[in-house]
């Protein structure tokens, strides 16, 4: 059996690295072909080579200045010749990228089937997060297999009239997290603990991140303002904020937190150094999507700052609770996590929501048996 796997971000690597190395185990079974669009080059290429992933494809789409539209152009009009030589039984795209949905229409227009790994997220507000939103619907009602991480996303497909071939697998995340842990602690901590000595092993530490489109602007101005007050009130904590290099995020950031003295102001973080910090801190505020789903496999409480989320999974049992842009909310919520040890045991102690780490198995099976 044939499959490609398309995608261009460092988030659907992540989530497609375990996938890969499964059809790599069971080659007997199944060719693999991978298909990068080189979105995320630099991110993307480190990652696949760090686990000897080769690209048989390279569609080579980006150029400055790019917007969605573009990439789904380009994409598209590369991909689809590609598709009609290459005629695989499957193409496999994750998550809710525009290269993942160009990925979609590219094969439904080549009659080729689709399956959409990580099916079935929604927030019911196409414009949160955006385009993502409208990303998703359209591939999961295009898709011919959809892979639902949870039991909740089944039920959304449900909701807009989609009950056949919905499985659920768990999310591929916790999968990555098993698969590169190991490799995170062997070759990079060493170098990540001398880059990092700025962190003060007696303090707890506070990881926090945000980049979220819809909350710049004054949500912004107000998610910083927490930060700035939970740092000042509480000399015990340090927090770390690697800053977006969106001027809307950047230029903010360091205007409102410059000079406080247990705040730590960082670069963009790669993705081992993420969960390297991870393992090591306190707790997390974040409004990121991929945060949610890994915070609970390291057991660490969670603070989203979006007023929804298409993860109620986390919230639902209790690993995660929404806090929005509202300081008094971030404040009154990070104090109880600091001051509570019962909260904080609460929160940290929870079954993980998203999967046992047998995802990517499950997904291979049902495609061997297509």
């Amino acid at each position: 059996m044939k499959v490609f796997v398309v995608f261009g971000t460092r988030p659907e690597a992540i989530k497609f690295l375990p996938l890969i190395q499964a059809f790599k185990a069971r080659r007997a079974t199944f060719s693999l072909q991978v298909c990068t669009t080189g979105q995320h080059r630099e991110l993307v290429d480190q990652l696949l080579a760090d686990f000897e992933i080769r690209q048989d494809h390279d569609l080579d789409i980006m150029r400055p200045n790019q917007t969605s539209v573009d990439i789904m152009e380009a994409t598209l009009r590369k991909l689809t010749p590609l598709l009609a030589q290459e005629r695989p039984d499957w193409v496999l795209v994750q998550g809710d990228t525009t290269s993942a949905l160009a990925g979609t229409l590219a094969a439904f227009y080549s009659q080729i089937r689709v399956g959409h790994v990580e099916a079935g997220l929604r927030t019911w507000n196409k414009a949160a997060p955006f385009p993502e939103e409208i990303n998703r619907v359209l591939i999961d009602h295009t898709c011919d297999y959809r892979f639902a991480p949870t039991e909740v996303n089944r039920v959304n497909l449900q909701k807009e009239g989609i009950e056949k071939d919905v499985y659920v697998v768990g999310n591929t995340i916790v999968d990555a997290i098993h698969t590169v842990l190991p490799l995170v602690e062997k070759k990079y901590a060493p170098q990540f603990q001398q880059k990092h000595s700025f962190l003060d092993g007696e303090k707890k530490l506070i990881l926090a991140t945000t980049h979220r489109r819809e909350n710049f602007g004054e949500p912004l101005r107000n998610i910083l303002g927490a930060f700035k007050q939970i740092a000042e009130t509480h000399p015990e904590v340090q927090l770390v904020l690697p800053v977006h290099p969106n001027p809307s995020v950047s230029k903010v950031a360091r205007e409102t937190l410059k000079g406080i003295s247990n705040i730590s102001l960082i670069e963009p973080l790669g993705y081992y150094e993420f969960l390297w910090m991870m393992q090591r801190c306190y707790l997390l505020l974040t409004d990121s999507g991929g945060v949610q789903e890994e915070a609970p496999t390291f057991g660490k409480p969670l603070l989203v700052l979006r007023e929804t989320t298409e993860r109620a999974e986390g919230v639902d049992a209790g690993a995660a609770k929404l806090v929005g842009a509202s300081k008094e909310k971030i404040i009154a919520e990070t104090e109880r996590l600091l001051c509570d040890p019962n909260a904080y045991a609460a929160m940290s102690k929870v079954p993980n929501p998203y999967g046992d780490g047998t995802s990517c198995k499950q997904i291979l099976d049902l495609l061997e048996k297509s």
